[in-house]
């Protein structure tokens, strides 16, 4: 516990200095980082070893935040394609030591994380995708998502070891129980509803933020959506006889461990915000 802690305060830290220097070019590293070692530790968990494939795969990974933060425009279907037919060459070469189902492992991984942690950008810059919301908005619900995944994950674990009697998911997580993720639904509304407070407080003009009804009703989505990721995750790690992703982060696992749950949210949250403005 004690590791995990030191762990999460470091972490914590790592992320706050991010968002402080959001608006210059170490986001999209950061992103970039994030990105690249996510999917290396989904490819070292199937068990790839096509180099190639894995170079490809992760120089892919590395550009999308990129792409993302300097807003280039880009055939996405042809750019989409020539990777595709690459990966699968590349399987063909090495077709000894490659399963299919790595490499569209390989694939998957490559573009769903990257797009999804690249949504880190998005929010940032919402002013310019979303009419009506400005960047404090974007700081706002980048911070939303991110309590949604982590504060579910939090309180889940401490009211389940407290009061979890009742398994969630016994074949895919012997751990989760019932009581744990309504603690965990609960923590992540109350700590929402927080969050929210404050920036009413010191950072919202009277026009701006969500409603609390509006916070309260995403945080229960969201907060259920974080879980179906972290059950995602258990899931890959199950099937291919694992306990963490990584070792990156002690007491944690890997980036893929602390941002699984986040990694759903997130796209979540931007659709519902871009369908709530819409109407």
């Amino acid at each position: 516990m004690k590791q995990r802690v030191i762990t999460g305060v470091i972490s914590a830290v790592i992320f706050i200095g991010a968002l402080c220097l959001m608006n210059t070019i170490v986001f999209p590293i950061f992103v970039a980082a994030l990105s690249v070692i996510a999917v290396w530790e989904i490819e070292k968990a199937v068990g790839l070893k096509n180099m190639l494939i894995m170079v490809i795969s992760l120089i892919l990974s590395a550009s999308i935040p990129f792409i993302v933060h300097f807003k280039a425009e880009i055939p996405v279907a042809a750019f989409g394609g020539i990777y595709v037919v690459l990966t699968l060459i590349f399987m063909l070469l090495e077709f000894e030591k490659t399963k299919f189902e790595q490499a569209i492992t390989a694939i998957f991984a490559s573009v769903c994380v990257p797009y999804s942690f690249s949504l880190m950008i998005l929010f940032r810059d919402i002013n310019e995708h979303i009419e009506g919301y400005t960047k404090i908005d974007g700081i706002y619900l980048l911070l939303f998502a991110f309590f949604a995944g982590w504060m579910t994950d939090i309180f889940a674990y401490f009211v389940g070891s407290k009061l979890g009697k009742h398994k969630l998911c016994p074949k895919i997580s012997p751990k989760k129980s019932v009581e744990g993720a309504i603690g965990g639904v609960v923590g992540a509304i109350l700590l929402n509803v927080l969050l929210l407070f404050v920036f009413k407080k010191f950072f919202f003009t009277e026009e701006s933020g969500l409603s609390y009804i509006a916070v309260i009703f995403l945080s229960i989505i969201l907060s259920v959506v974080s879980m179906f990721g972290d059950l995602a995750a258990s899931t890959i790690k199950r099937n291919f006889g694992i306990k963490d992703f990584g070792k990156l982060l002690p007491g944690h696992g890997g980036i893929m461990d602390r941002f699984d749950s986040v990694l759903f949210v997130m796209p979540v949250l931007y659709s519902a915000i871009y369908f709530i403005n819409a109407f």
